[in-house]
């Protein structure tokens, strides 16, 4: 009775040490291009810089500034996880090393927690220059520095970021899974452009023709777009959004985990 009471703790204790591995691995992996890195980091706050910046209307706006930020903010949290991890994983399949460690007994499990680990970790590094700059440039604060919003919602608004970008995560894994490394490039050139426009992440979907807004809101960028400007700005989070976002969640997620298995399968067995 008692080995058996004390192998799920120990069962627990290997699969986090092999969370950490695996993370400390692809940290430092990622770390190896640091191009990739600086260029994935300030990509949304060049776009605020340029897009927003020459907007006195915008930028003299607090309300106007903060949904301007959280757009891009989660602009940025998207192509950090679309890009590193849809042409990433596509890249480490056709890595030699990278297919060995996937033929050991450590299980899917560990290497997919860590790049979730990894690309959140990367995508708060690009997340906080855009805060700075925002706060710096614009009068999104101003809500902030006069009592209306309290203190707490900027780092509850970076974790909210950071979560949204999950459906993000699980479609860049299922590209990578189902795409050599060239054909990634492509397709997640094709989907991340046209899903961050029409999400309303590049312009505001309040300017969206009556169509176009009603086909953004069953997109999980507009859900993951609506629930960063609610984050930051104090707006109500809307229930549509939090829905379509955990359905795309779970949609992608069993997508990916299909795509895992379906490589796996045909390279392994």
């Amino acid at each position: 009775m008692s080995s058996t009471a004390t192998a799920p703790p120990k069962e627990t204790k290997s699969q986090l040490h092999l969370i950490r591995a695996h993370t400390r691995a692809q940290v430092l992996e990622q770390l190896r291009i640091p191009v990739a890195v600086l260029s994935s980091t300030i990509f949304p706050t060049l776009a605020l810089v340029f897009f927003v910046l020459p907007q006195t209307a915008v930028t003299a706006d607090p309300v106007a500034s903060l949904t301007a930020i959280a757009q891009l903010a989660a602009f940025g949290v998207m192509s950090a996880f679309l890009f590193n991890y849809g042409i990433g994983v596509a890249e480490e399949r056709a890595n030699p090393w990278s297919s060995y460690v996937r033929t050991l007994p450590a299980g899917a499990v560990p290497p997919t927690v860590a790049r979730a680990l990894t690309a959140m970790m990367f995508a708060f590094f690009a997340l906080v220059p855009v805060l700075v700059v925002g706060a710096l440039t614009t009068a999104g604060m101003d809500l902030y520095l006069d009592g209306t919003l309290p203190w707490w919602r900027l780092p509850f608004s970076v974790a909210v970021w950071l979560v949204c970008g999950l459906p993000f995560l699980c479609l860049g894994l299922m590209i990578g899974y189902l795409c050599t490394s060239k054909v990634a490039i492509a397709v997640t050139q094709v989907v991340f452009f046209p899903l961050a426009f029409a999400g309303g992440m590049m312009l505001p979907p309040e300017i969206f023709s009556a169509g176009l807004d009603l086909f953004s809101r069953f997109l999980p960028s507009r859900a993951a777009r609506d629930l960063s400007v609610s984050a930051l700005s104090g707006e109500p989070f809307e229930l549509g959004a939090v829905i379509c976002f955990l359905a795309w969640t779970a949609a992608l997620g069993a997508g990916a985990v299909w795509a895992n298995r379906r490589d796996q399968g045909r390279r392994f067995r």
